[in-house]
Parts: structure tokens; sequence; C-alpha cells
């Protein structure tokens, strides 16, 4: 039999010109970053492969050059269907300015996707993505002028609504582990995630297309413990042998064992946030926390709820997940974000959005970007900017509770803390509450709908959703109510007649 293991270049010749391209990974976690890069050198070079139709769950870059950055050229792809765009930069440019089709998915649903493709089915069908962006009756999915077709559709079953997102045929997907036989069967013990490698590899075969798979290091064919292997050589077809620094874990560390369960590190250590209006945001959330919470954790503000809870004694009153498979430890930040130190349990990405979709999330904090009058949040684009949805559509439609989080303005914000009390110093130049969002990535009416809990945390004010709009419950001791919050929104919020005052021991 003819060895699957063969020279990067041989591996980006497997690509016709046309093909529906999956990658997998998560920022840099498990990203085939030798073949990206390959494919990159071999289009400036010779123009081929070309007119791909791009497809990835999770973002897959450090917001410059590396992961799905080595794609983004016109002409190399002529489609891409994402589930978030923040870090790729250059995907972006080509959708913004329409020398692609473009679509922004939720990143659960692909990762579903995936599953139901290999299964043969007509499409993933769900209620995530109701009366948001992803909604055909408000944009569906699409993110440029040029991109027509309706990949997402509202169906109705037992007189209940749903979307269908439709199946298509995947010719080549593009995976990465850490050992490989000579046969491909692979494992994956030292990579933070496992992220959708199986059922990517089975949507593929069962498409009639290539797995081509980057490892660490082929091994001898049988040497492999079967309990590890993610995925079987039965669905492998070609094998690259990655460089050092092309199998890096994370886009910022080479390799932490105690992402990957090799060791447990004491978090004990974890340097403990300075008194600024983050913490005092953090502090808010952190009192939202129930005994043993299954809780998620956004990037940015929201990271900083964990460090907290730890600071303070309770992070055992809650057990941290990650939308790509983590459950337990502490989530990494920047580019190792979808690592965990000291997970418990690493889940295929599929299998935590089946829990998250389903209910299983006690509490989700996410940030604050962009909110209106009727709650809705705008997470995924801002004018020249195509962010996009990630899992945040899935979590926010389905947590039992949910608590955004973020200053209430942008942009030069400057306060004083000290002494039970936050004084403004220097108001930021934009303002988050606005009169519509750019682009409705949570809707406040769905959460209403389905008796959600909803806060709106901020340094200085905490509202509550409510079927007639934000109510304000909270304000921070030394802030005006006229000054310093009315006059920064672009709408009159229903002020609470029990109106309070923040506990003053935050502001210590």
């Amino acid at each position: 039999m003819k060895s699957k293991v063969i020279s990067i270049e041989q591996s980006v010749d497997l690509i016709k010109n046309g093909a529906t391209v999956a990658v997998g990974g998560f920022v840099g976690c498990a990203h085939p970053e030798q073949i990206t890069l390959e494919i990159e050198k071999q289009y400036l070079k010779r123009h081929v492969p070309n007119n791909l139709t791009l497809v990835f769950a999770a973002g897959q870059g450090d917001g410059k050059d590396r992961g799905l950055n080595h794609l983004g050229y016109e002409g190399l792809v002529h489609r891409i269907i994402g589930g978030h765009w923040a870090l790729t930069p250059k995907l972006q440019k080509l959708a913004l300015e329409n020398k692609v089709e473009a679509y922004n998915l939720p990143q659960g649903v692909i990762s579903h996707l995936y599953r139901d493709i290999a299964a043969g089915k007509p499409g993933t069908i769900t209620h995530v993505g109701l009366k948001t962006f992803i909604d055909p009756r408000i944009e569906g999915g699409k993110l440029n002028e040029i991109t027509k077709e309706d990949i997402v559709k509202v169906v109705n079953i037992e007189e209940k609504e749903y979307l269908l997102y439709k199946a298509f045929p995947i010719d080549v997907v593009l995976l990465r582990a850490t050992y490989a036989d000579e046969d491909g069967n692979a494992t994956m013990e030292k990579e933070a995630l496992t992220l959708d490698a199986t059922a990517m590899a089975q949507a593929a075969k069962n498409s009639g297309g290539i797995v081509i798979l980057q490892v660490e290091k082929v091994v001898t064919k049988g040497s492999l413990d079967p309990r590890k292997v993610k995925i079987p050589g039965i669905y492998v077809d070609a094998i690259v042998v990655a460089s050092t620094e092309n199998q890096m874990q994370t886009f910022s560390e080479n390799f932490n064992p105690a992402y990957c369960g090799d060791t447990k590190v004491p978090v004990d250590s974890i340097e403990p946030l300075p008194l600024n209006e983050r913490k005092v945001i953090a502090r808010r959330c952190a009192k939202e926390l129930v005994p043993n919470a299954v809780t998620n954790l956004g990037i940015g503000i929201p990271e900083g709820i964990a460090i907290v809870a730890n600071e303070e004694g309770i992070a055992d009153q809650m057990t941290l997940t990650v939308e790509p498979g983590g459950v337990g430890g502490v989530p990494a930040g920047g580019l190792s974000f979808g690592a965990s130190t000291n997970p418990v349990c690493i889940l295929d990405q599929s299998s935590q959005f089946d829990f998250y979709d389903g209910g299983g999330l006690d509490v989700a904090f996410l940030g604050l970007a962009q909110c209106d009058k009727s709650g809705n949040i705008n997470v995924s684009k801002f004018g020249p900017k195509i962010a996009g949805c990630g899992g945040f559509i899935n979590i926010t439609q389905n947590a039992k509770k949910l608590i955004y989080c973020g200053t209430f303005t942008a942009g030069g914000l400057k306060v004083k803390i000290g002494e039970g009390k936050l004084i403004i110093e220097n108001e930021g130049k934009a303002k988050k509450f606005v009169d519509a969002v750019e682009q409705i990535t949570f809707s406040g009416e769905y959460a209403s709908s389905i008796g959600q809990t909803v806060l709106y945390v901020t340094e200085r004010a905490v509202f509550k959703l409510t079927k007639e709009g934000l109510l304000l419950e909270e304000i921070a001791p030394g802030i005006n109510l006229e000054k310093d919050i009315l006059d920064n929104m672009d709408f009159k919020p229903i002020i609470s007649p029990e109106l309070k005052l923040m506990d003053e021991n935050m502001f210590k």
C-alpha cells in the first residue's frame, strides 16, 4: 500500500481548484499552520489552488498573518462560511470589499453541521439564530452585497419555528493531530483541544472528499493506544509532518502541559487585578454566581471574573467551561484563548455545544460592545470591521442567566476608584447604549419571549431586561444619574422606583 506520508508540497497539490475546504482549529489551538502556510506559498507562486470555498467554525488566526490569514487573497477563495472573523483581518478585507461571497454562521451550528453532513442529513435544524442577523428574515448571515444565496431558511416543525442550515459536500478537510501511525490513525494528546476532528474527517469521507492531516511525528503502525485515537486511519488520505514552529500548541505557547492534562499547576499564583473599572465590573458580576454554577466566560472583561473569583475565595462556586470543549480549570486568555489550565475534561466542540444549546449553562458572562433600547446586543459588526458571532449566539440564546459586562462608554474613559466611590475623570468618546444596534447578535425580544434572565453590568450602572425594555436597577456611589448615565445614552431606560446603590465595598 502506498505510504500516506507525503511532502507538504504534495499535500497542497491534492487540493483541486474550486474545492470546498474545511479547516480545523480554534485561534491557534489544533490549527494546521504548516498546511495553510504552504497553500499561501503555492498560490503566490503558481496561483493554485484557487476559487476555493473556505469553511471554519471558530476563528483561526493571530489577528495579523497566521492561521486563516494565509488564505486571504482574492482568487484563492471565492466563498467563505465562517463562525468567527475577528482574528482574520485579511479575510475580513476580502468580504468588506465584495471580493468574496461571505457568510457568518454561529460557531456551534457549523460544528454540528459537520456531524450532519457526515450523517447524510439535509442540514442542521435548530432554534439557534432565530431573530438575530442569522435569521433569513433579517440578514441570513450574509456579510456583503454580492452574497445572494440563502443558506439558512425558516422551517416549521410541530407548529414551532426553527432554522435549517443547509448541508453541502466537503471536498477537503485540513486537520492537526499530535501523532499518526503509518496507516493514518491519529491521536491528539498534546493538543489543548480536540474540536471537530472526528466529525470533520467523517464529513469529508462521506462527501467523497479527502482528509489531509498535519502531525508532530509519524510512529510505527499499531503502536498507538486505540483509546486515544481521535481520527482513525480509514478517514485519512495524506499525512504531513510539521516543523516545530508550525506545530505550536497555541499561537503564544509552544507547549503548556497544564493545557492537556499532562501536569497540574497551582492557580493561586495568578496575579490579582488592579482596582480599576474592569475589576469593579468583575466584582459585580461575581455576585451573580451561585454554588456549583456551570459557567461560560467570554473573552475580554469577562475573563477578569475568574481572576476575581479566585482572588476573593469563591472560585469553587463555579465550574468554568469554554465553548471549544474545555470543562473545569481556568480558561487561558490572549492567543491561548480556547485552552484551559488544569481542565478536568476536554470534550469535542460539538458535544460542548450540545450541552450549551440544550440549556446546560447556569450562567454566561459575555462582553458588552453595543446595546439598544430593546436590549439587543451587537458584538459582530462595527462599521468596516467584521468580528463575527463565534459561539456567542449559541451561548446567549440558551444560558439560564446571561450577564453582559463592559464599560459604560468606550474610547478614552478614565475613572477614579476608591473610598467606596466611582468618579468619572474623562468620559469615553463612544456611547455603547444606542437607539438601535448595527447588527443583532443577541435578540432582546427572543430572550424576553423565553423568559431568560439578562443583566447588563457596567462600572457605573446595572440594567435588567424586561418585556418593556431596559430597567436601570443600580448605580455606583459617586455617580450622578443625569450627567453620568442618562446623558451618555441614546435612549432613556426605565428607572426602577427602587433604584439602589451598588455595593460600596466593590469600590474599595
